[in-house]
Parts: structure tokens; sequence; C-alpha cells
């Protein structure tokens, strides 16, 4: 499913950019059904009352933001697909949950806490490809110590794990460290675990940069929101209205320390 949306999301980003919903007869309504194919778990009308309450904030028509919107989530549709083919990842018949732990264990791998004890850092990071709904879109978690990680997923919201019981993906998982000095590294890993037991868990991604940094987040949102209010930086890489495991993940303030 995900390839037919991925081409739909090509085809729509050179259709409507730049143009308005009656110039092709295009409604909000099947503007927001578009969004939502690529973003499961999302409710319509949690969709149409994001937009416009954007729109109103940054003066915008509703047609821009759902078109920025839009043409954000299937970049991340086309970006998703393309590591899963390079890493040989069947999304159609994939074992993975949304957090990377997968229940099929060929394919995955624990964490080696002993073997990574040297290379990990408080404040550092990792990413590894991870998929739902025959998407991949990836889950990164930070290391609040080289024995424990902060993360937020599904059922449980923010929760600090055992670094030896997260899993990750034999294939594409790396660790990463952001570029600030130590003081700002360990103040970010420490507001995350502040979250810890009170934030639970929110599906949407299209537009978490522009919601509380407090509340109800995913895992990309939560290292964002940490380094963007103790660290005053944007690990956002495009700077779009949602921010996406990869886009942490490629930041330029970020560098690869290890594959793990």
């Amino acid at each position: 499913m995900v390839l037919k949306y991925v081409k739909l999301g090509l085809a729509s980003t050179v259709l409507f950019t730049g143009l308005s919903f009656a110039e092709h007869d295009v409604s909000a309504v099947d503007y927001a059904k578009k969004i939502q194919n690529l973003a499961p778990g999302v409710k319509l009308s949690d969709i149409q009352k994001s937009v416009k309450t954007i729109a109103k904030q940054e003066k915008k028509s509703t047609a821009t933001v759902y078109k920025e919107l839009y043409v954000e989530l299937s970049k991340d549709s086309i970006e998703g697909a393309s590591e899963a083919k390079k890493l040989g990842i069947n999304l159609n018949n994939s074992a993975h949950i949304m957090g990377g732990n997968s229940s099929n264990e060929k394919k995955s791998h624990y964490l080696n806490a002993k073997k990574l004890n040297k290379k990990i850092k408080k404040g550092h990071f990792f990413y590894t490809p991870s998929s739902t709904y025959g998407a991949n879109h990836g889950h990164v978690g930070l290391f609040y110590s080289k024995t424990a990680i902060v993360e937020s997923v599904p059922g449980s919201g923010v929760r600090r794990i055992s670094v030896s019981k997260r899993r990750v993906d034999n294939k594409g998982a790396v660790l990463k460290s952001v570029t600030v000095s130590t003081k700002k590294r360990d103040a970010a890993a420490n507001w995350a675990n502040s979250r810890v037991g009170k934030d639970k868990y929110s599906t949407n991604f299209f537009n978490n940069r522009t919601t509380s940094h407090y509340g109800d987040k995913n895992c990309s949102k939560l290292i964002w929101s940490a380094y963007k209010l103790k660290a005053h930086i944007d690990l956002d890489n495009d700077k779009g209205k949602g921010v996406y495991p990869r886009d942490i993940r490629d930041s330029k303030l970020t560098k690869k320390v290890a594959t793990i």
C-alpha cells in the first residue's frame, strides 16, 4: 500500500505546487483524506482542525497549509520506501511495530550495552528503521545514560527503558551525537527524562512542530523539543510542519558515532 501512496505523492506534489483547490477541483476534505492516507492513525477531524489553526497562526490560506503538509508527508513516505528497498525491508509483510520493536528476531537485535558503553554519551540518540501500516517511518530514542534510553512509543508514551531491552533493525540502525556542549546535551536528556510517565504518545507527526512541547508526543518530537528547549537548536532537518525521525537523523547538527 505504501508504494501506491508514494506514487500518488509524487504526482500530487507536482500537480498541486502553487495551485489552488479550485483550479483542480480538489476540496479541502479530499486533501485531508490524502494526508490521512499518509498518516495512518490520525483522525480526519484532527487534520482539518490543525490546518485551520496553522492557517490562522501563519496568516496563510488553508489550501496553502494543506499543500505544505501533503508535500512534506509525501517526501517522507518516498524516503521511507527508498530506505526500505535499499535495506531489503518488505513493507507489505513487515513484522515491525512502531518503535522499532520487531517480533521478527531474524531481522532485528537487542542493543549490546557492554559493546556500546564507550561510545554512548548522555544526550546521544539512535535511529532505526521502523514500520507500521506498510510504511517505514523510522524511530529515534535518546540516551539518558550509558544504560538507559528515553523514548516515546505507542501504548506507553514517554518511557525510560534499559539499553539492553531496546531492539533495532539489523540494517540501518545508527548511533548519533548532537553537536552542542556536554552541558546542553545533559540538559536536553534531563528534560526528556522529566517527561517520563507524563506525556502520552501521539500519532501526529504531520504538524508536531507546531504543537506544544508539553503533552502527547511521538519519538521525534521528544528529541526535537528537548534540544529546542534546552540547547536552543533546531534538529528538524527540513524545517517543515512535521518533525520526523529521519529529520532528526539527518540534521546537520548531528554526527554519526557508530552503526549499531
